[in-house]
């Protein structure tokens, strides 16, 4: 095995760590016909199946890792939960305090 390939593969695990799994769910949506039994119908029957995909809510955003800003797409439930580190963002033209 290629080193390349190696390599590729410690950042993609690195990235899957850090930030989850980004593919979506597959699942199923039902077409349906009919009246419920408990409103009085016959019955429910489906008429129909057909394949969905339950998507994340990625945003492309800038975010601080290993010490360096880079853009990646994130879900909106890590972003809220606090689990990203965004940049520290100052106003234009200013000089930083601390340093």
């Amino acid at each position: 095995m290629s080193t390349l390939k190696k390599n590729k593969r410690i950042k993609r695990a690195k990235k899957l760590a850090l930030y989850g799994d980004t593919t979506p769910d597959f699942g199923r949506s039902l077409c349906q016909r009919g009246k419920a039994k408990y409103l009085g119908g016959n019955g429910r029957k489906t008429t129909g199946i057909s394949l969905r995909k339950f998507k994340l809510n990625l945003q492309s955003i800038k975010v601080v890792e290993d010490g360096k800003v880079v853009r990646r797409s994130v879900s909106v439930k890590q972003i809220r939960s606090g689990l990203i580190t965004k940049p520290v963002v100052r106003a234009p033209f200013t000089i930083d305090k601390n340093a």
